[in-house]
């Protein structure tokens, strides 16, 4: 289905607001990956790239069997590598890191490469239809994946081909994120929820169009993520800054008093309270 139109392009929307009311364990990562993708590419069917993911299933399934995966994490994880990195050629982009393209699914599809978080979920989707356990983990600055099985643990890269990460490995790669005194803690292992994952996505996007000094295009990756995720404060407090910073005071208004009904930031309140004060005064 194309979203060339305006009534297609509102369905869009009502697709991305269904995700936002769901309970977070019924939200379908790739579709809602698609569903974000649209937006930035409206003209595009996606009959082609849902097929793809079907085709992703279906191979893991035959992969899984010829392997045995049933009963075994390591089986597992060799079947999923088999068929994103191996057979449909997935690979992380590590020469331009910064493409956009790399954060929308569709071109990743196309592609076949992409930012960490994008091909994670191609990998989520694909262990996720054999009804295997896996999720992101909270880990800072590259998604990584766990893979869970009888008490065991894998954590996987998606971004690197599917590596598996042992301790020393995970600590090497957080010290060089962020900086030499980081350590491991519990919450870098700690499995986000799948919204998060879609928010994390998006804002890839929007830290980019603001480094780019693109404003009104990172409005409109914020405004999506309040689409699948409206009860989000922090979001809302985001949407009423950068609309006061473009000029729309009325859509800024909006946004911090969403902001000031959601929170419970004491200070968060006062501060957004005064600039409303004085966004109003300028309206009036």
């Amino acid at each position: 289905m194309s979203w060339s139109s305006a009534s297609g392009r509102k369905e869009l929307e009502a697709r991305l607001r269904r995700i936002g009311g769901a309970a977070d364990p019924d939200v379908d990562l790739a579709e809602g990956a698609l569903l974000l993708a649209a937006l930035d590419r409206p003209r595009v069917p996606l009959d082609r790239y849902r097929h793809h993911l079907s085709l992703l299933t279906r191979d893991t399934a035959d992969e899984a069997g010829k392997r045995g995966a049933a009963d075994s994490l390591s089986k597992r994880v060799e079947a999923v590598n088999a068929v994103v990195f191996e057979r449909y050629g997935y690979e992380g982009d590590h020469l331009t890191y910064d493409d956009l393209q790399n954060a929308n699914l569709m071109r990743v599809i196309d592609r076949r490469k992409g930012l960490p978080v994008t091909l994670g979920i191609l990998y989520i989707h694909a262990a996720r239809a054999q009804g295997w356990r896996v999720d992101g983990l909270n880990f800072p600055g590259h998604f990584l994946l766990r893979l869970e099985h009888e008490g065991e643990r894998a954590i996987v890269d998606p971004f690197n081909g599917g590596r598996l990460c042992d301790t020393a490995s995970l600590r090497e790669l957080l010290k060089a994120l962020a900086g030499n005194e980081a350590e491991l803690r519990p919450e870098h292992y700690a499995p986000v929820r799948n919204r998060d994952v879609l928010l994390r996505l998006q804002s890839n996007v929007k830290l980019r169009l603001l480094q780019d000094q693109r404003p009104g295009e990172a409005l409109e990756i914020l405004e999506s993520m309040l689409m699948i995720a409206p009860g989000r404060p922090a979001l809302w407090r985001e949407a009423g800054l950068l609309n006061a910073q473009l000029g729309n005071l009325r859509a800024a208004v909006l946004g911090l008093e969403q902001f000031m009904e959601l929170s419970q930031d004491p200070g968060g309140l006062h501060e957004a309270a005064s600039l409303l004060q004085d966004i109003k005064t300028k309206l009036n």
